[in-house]
């Protein structure tokens, strides 16, 4: 298996297409055209191969799924990898590590945030630092691991990271942004090897430096930088896993269809559902929901992908989502325009890079339909609304993410196709809107390590919006 850039040239010949191995992208992140890595082709799983995967266990599904895109890393060695991430040990006791909660018939939760931290990150995260420390290992190099985050990514990768041999960690996330267990999460950690750097200006501000340093190529090699944003692949392909796991807890044979309904923001976690139903895995809808940061619902509805400044970014109660420009989107879009690289990057390195924005012609908007993507949006009313239903009606307690995610999932579902909406966190990260929504006597437990974590030493460091600060910490803290 191979990867190409997003941006590669069809008119090219092979050898400028840079094709690639899994273990190269792993630790590259961004192509040096600026583009995102996606194999040369997705392999496709027959209805006989998906009905012998029902009695597999999580980590043989994900060893098997996994062995599809990854041929450079011995399949002994990548088990092994696979079983050490995913045990009910690391992932709250749960041995389906993915489980099922059923809401209304047709309607159920799949729960992925049973890690560490307590949000769907660790699924890939986890994955992903066993991973870097296997490779760099058996490369005897080090790598540097810049990222930028709203909330869950942070410290999903901090906690898969600490620790680990050969790599150090550059998080940065938007100063006051985050609700104060995400920030906490993150700050209170005193390893070496983790750095955060709080940026004055939203999300968008440190995805825009993250993506500015991986384009600096003189500087991206020297300092070993690496990403672990769903712009890096072999996180998006870990994702793709519990895909998988949903559609078979839901379904009893191959000729039923689910559809998933996902809180978006970037859009790896739908556009890792994108990639298993290119796999061929019976998903009917991909419904994208979004809050009021609605850029992608826009896009959905309208065939306009118009990106948002820091001053029409919103600050909202399910922040993880506070996103306007949604780096992970440029792979689906690719897709629709038939592998078009030249097309991609008119679009994506010209278009959006000058103006900000860009539409499809209206036949490429057309195929927007054969990928089975609906869209809505969810408010802060409608969040609390969804919270205090769901609560009282089937006693379950969630996010506001989730809120949003179900909220639009309601409004979309069909009564003879299971939806399954993608829980993103634990309703402990966000105990302000679940006391605004239910009241200061409901409280969202959390594990009892976490008890004091608000109450914790911080460290971590302010800094403005500006890449060449950035690129100066990484080069006082992290020596060639």
């Amino acid at each position: 298996m191979k990867y190409i850039s997003t941006r590669a040239s069809s008119t090219e010949p092979t050898e400028p297409r840079v094709l690639r191995g899994f273990s190269d992208i792993l630790l590259e992140g961004l192509a040096p055209d600026g583009g995102l890595y996606l194999p040369v082709a997705y392999p496709k799983v027959s209805a006989e191969t998906l009905n012998a995967w029902r009695s597999l266990s999580y980590a043989e599904l994900a060893f098997e799924i996994l062995s599809l895109y990854i041929d450079d890393i011995p399949p002994a060695d990548l088990r092994a990898l696979v079983e050490k991430t995913y045990t009910a040990e690391v992932f709250g006791g749960h041995a389906a590590i993915t489980p099922l909660t059923k809401l209304a018939p047709n309607l159920m939760l799949e729960g992925l945030s049973n890690g560490p931290t307590l949000a769907f990150k660790d699924m890939a995260m986890q994955l992903l630092g066993n991973l870097f420390e296997y490779e760099l290992g058996r490369r005897g190099e080090t790598l540097n691991i810049l990222g930028a985050t709203s909330g869950d990514t942070g410290s999903a990768a901090e906690y898969a990271m600490r620790g680990k041999h050969n790599v150090r960690v550059f998080m940065l996330s938007p100063l006051g942004r985050m609700s104060a267990f995400q920030q906490a999460q993150m700050f209170s950690l005193q390893d070496e090897n983790i750095h955060n750097l709080s940026v004055e200006g939203v999300f968008d501000d440190c995805q825009d430096i993250v993506k500015a340093v991986s384009n600096d190529l003189e500087f991206k090699r020297k300092y070993r930088i690496g990403t672990v944003n769903s712009i890096n692949w072999a996180r998006l392909l870990a994702q793709v896993v519990y895909y998988f796991a949903g559609y078979i807890q839901a379904t009893q044979t191959n000729n039923q269809q689910v559809s998933f309904a996902v809180p978006s923001g970037n859009f790896g976690n739908v556009c890792a559902g994108h990639v298993a139903r290119m796999m061929g895995l019976p998903i009917k809808h991909l419904v994208v929901a979004t809050n009021e940061n609605n850029v992608l619902e826009e896009f959905f509805r309208t065939g306009s992908y118009r990106v948002r400044g820091s001053a029409e970014t919103f600050e909202t109660s399910s922040p993880s989502m506070d996103i306007s420009k949604a780096s992970n989107f440029e792979r689906f879009v690719f897709d629709l325009l038939g592998r078009d690289g030249d097309r991609t990057q008119a679009l994506f390195g010209r278009a959006l890079a000058q103006e900000g924005a860009f539409t499809l012609t209206a036949d490429e908007f057309a195929k927007i339909a054969d990928y089975g993507f609906q869209s809505g949006r969810s408010t802060h009313a409608d969040r609390l609304a969804t919270i205090r239903t769901t609560f009282e009606q089937f006693g379950v307690l969630i996010d506001t993410h989730t809120a949003d995610g179900l909220k639009v999932a309601q409004e979309l579902r069909e009564a003879d196709v299971p939806m399954l909406v993608l829980e993103t966190a634990l309703p402990a990260k966000f105990e302000a809107t679940i006391a605004e929504a239910l009241g200061p006597d409901v409280k969202a437990p959390r594990p009892a390590a976490l008890a004091d974590l608000e109450s914790r030493p911080k460290r971590f460091q302010v800094m403005p919006a500006d890449t060449a600060t950035v690129q100066r910490y990484i080069v006082d803290h992290a020596p060639v």
